[in-house]
């Protein structure tokens, strides 16, 4: 308001209403970028032990060759890598025939473009377990850059959860911290019906562990994991 010269917020909205270019920035400026690897240690761990296993039990039954995931709004892709990182560390040895594909999608080509490099500020890290954080990163300097095929294991798509969605059915979609907290009641049941209509039967659609999901009788808890839903 203060680079338009305009001091009262009513007018800001008749400026909104006038000039769509100026929806663009407010929207950009209301994005919450924070994030970290392994956020909600719980949630991680309900993957490893209650979720993932079946997920990937059930893939090799129907002879899939990969495990799909799906991470909704990655910012600079902290919780995709942290998947990344859990199959390897946790699941790969258990079913070396499964491979992991993984799908990232954000609305700010800019956070994109940090997680295609892959180096973080060690605040970010602080729940990666430090012999992970041995193996996994390379010092540079002050940041620790993911290692390369840890991030080829990751595919970044700029895509706006409002309007665009990945192609195909997920074994995995998170959708975490984003839809359920940010987004008015209408726009959460119209993205929800997104986000189930591109998890697999079977699958499973996880949301921050503080989050609502819209009432649906297509889904239910998933056993074990606070914050996972069944489909």
């Amino acid at each position: 308001m203060r680079e338009l010269g305009i001091r009262e917020a009513a007018a800001y909205r008749e400026e909104l209403e006038a000039n769509p270019v100026e929806w663009a920035w407010l929207d950009a400026a209301c994005r919450i970028p924070i994030s970290r690897f392994f956020r909600d240690g719980s949630f991680f761990r309900a993957l490893e032990t209650d979720v993932l296993p079946v997920l990937a039990t059930r893939a090799q039954a129907a002879r899939r060759p990969a495990l799909r995931a799906w991470s909704a709004g990655c910012a600079s892709g902290e919780e995709p890598y942290s998947l990344a990182l859990l199959w390897q560390r946790a699941l790969a040895p258990r079913f070396s025939a499964l491979g992991l594909e993984i799908v990232a999608t954000d609305a700010d080509p800019r956070l994109l473009e940090r997680a295609r490099r892959g180096c973080f500020a060690a605040s970010s890290l602080r729940e990666v377990p430090p012999e992970l954080l041995a193996s996994a990163f390379e010092r540079r300097d002050a940041r620790y850059c993911l290692r390369l095929e840890l991030r080829e294991a990751v595919a970044f798509r700029c895509q706006d959860l409002r309007r665009e969605r990945p192609e195909g059915l997920f074994d995995l979609v998170l959708c975490r911290n984003l839809a359920f907290t940010y987004f008015e009641p209408a726009l959460q049941q119209e993205v929800f019906g997104g986000l189930v209509e591109h998890t697999r039967a079977g699958g499973a659609l996880a949301i921050g562990l503080h989050e609502t999901l819209p009432a649906s009788p297509a889904l239910g808890p998933w056993p074990g994991a606070r914050g996972v839903y069944a489909l």
